[in-house]
C-alpha cells in the first residue's frame, strides 16, 4: 500500500484564535481524506521563527517536502488555504514542481476564490455571518490582504459578484494597494450610510484584523470610519472558522490537479 500525505499549507499565524481557524480547515480536509497522513506547513518564515521561540515547530513547504520524499511517500496532496492565486500560492506551486521527480504523484488544489461557483458560494457564506440583513443605510466592508500580483483584481471581481447576486451595500477593500480604507470611505460618502459593518476577508482574524481593522490607533480602519462619522460594528471572524468555507477547500483538494516533472509537461 502506497504512502499518501495530505499537506495543508497556510501563510500562518501566531494568534491562538487564528490557529483555530486554520485547524478547522485542516480538520475538514482530514475528514475528507481519511487514508492520508496529515501534515501542516506555513509559508511565513517570520511566523515559523516566532512559533519556534515558543516551542512550536512547524515546517515550511520545502522542508516538509524534503521530509516526505525522504520517508518514501509516493503521493502528496497539497491544499493551500490561500484566498487568491497570488505570490504566496505560486511560491508553493514552484516548490512542489521541484519535487515532482522525487515523489511519483503530487497534486495541488486551488485557492478559495477560483471558479465562478467559488465566488457565488463564498458570497452567500460571508453574508450569512451578518447578524441580520443590511438596512438601506447600512453597509458591509470586507478587508482583504491585497497583493502586488495581478491576482489583486480578484478582490474587485468578488465585489462585482456580490453586487450581481443582490448584495448592493457591500464593499471590498485591502490592507495593501489602491483598495484601501480611504478609497472605501470616498465611495461610502457617495451614499447615505449611517452604520458600517466590517469583517476580514481572510482565513485568519489575526494581526491585520486585530490591529489594522480593529485597533484603536487613529490610522486603523475602524478609527477612520468613526472619524468619517459612521457607527461601526466589527465581525472579527476569520473565514477559516466557518465550516462551509472549509468544505470549499476540501472540494478543491478533491479536484486537485497533478503536478508533473518537467520532462512530462
Amino acid at each position: 500500500m502506497s504512502k499518501k500525505a495530505l499537506m495543508i499549507v497556510s501563510f500562518g499565524t501566531s494568534y491562538e484564535k487564528g490557529m483555530a481557524a486554520i485547524s478547522n480547515i485542516e480538520k475538514i480536509c482530514r475528514e475528507a481524506f481519511p487514508d492520508y497522513d496529515f501534515f501542516r506547513a506555513f509559508t511565513s518564515g517570520m511566523i515559523i521563527r516566532k512559533l519556534s521561540r515558543q516551542g512550536v515547530d512547524i515546517h515550511n513547504p520545502e522542508t516538509l517536502m524534503d521530509q516526505l520524499a525522504g520517508e518514501g511517500y509516493e503521493e502528496v496532496l497539497c491544499q493551500p488555504t490561500h484566498i487568491i492565486s497570488g505570490l504566496e500560492y505560486n511560491k508553493i506551486l514552484d516548490i512542489l514542481k521541484r519535487y515532482a521527480a522525487r515523489i511519483p504523484r503530487i497534486r495541488m488544489g486551488k485557492p478559495l476564490l477560483t471558479s465562478e461557483e467559488d465566488y457565488l458560494k463564498t458570497a452567500d457564506i460571508v453574508m450569512s455571518e451578518l447578524p441580520r440583513q443590511l438596512k438601506t443605510d447600512e453597509a458591509l466592508i470586507l478587508m482583504g490582504h491585497g497583493t502586488e500580483h495581478k491576482a489583486d483584481n480578484i478582490y474587485t471581481l468578488f465585489e462585482h459578484v456580490l453586487r450581481d447576486v443582490g448584495y448592493a451595500n457591500v464593499f471590498v477593500g485591502t490592507v495593501e494597494g489602491f483598495l484601501n480604507v480611504d478609497y472605501l470611505i470616498r465611495r461610502l460618502k457617495r451614499r447615505a450610510f449611517r452604520k458600517i459593518y466590517a469583517m476580514p476577508l481572510m482565513v485568519v482574524a489575526g494581526d491585520h484584523a486585530c490591529n489594522d481593522l480593529a485597533g484603536e490607533e487613529k490610522d486603523t480602519w475602524n478609527s477612520k470610519l468613526k472619524d468619517a462619522g459612521y457607527e461601526t460594528e466589527l465581525i472579527l471572524k476569520g473565514l477559516g472558522e466557518i465550516d462551509l468555507i472549509g468544505q470549499i477547500y476540501a472540494d478543491h483538494a478533491r479536484e486537485a490537479e497533478r503536478i508533473l516533472p518537467k520532462e512530462e509537461e
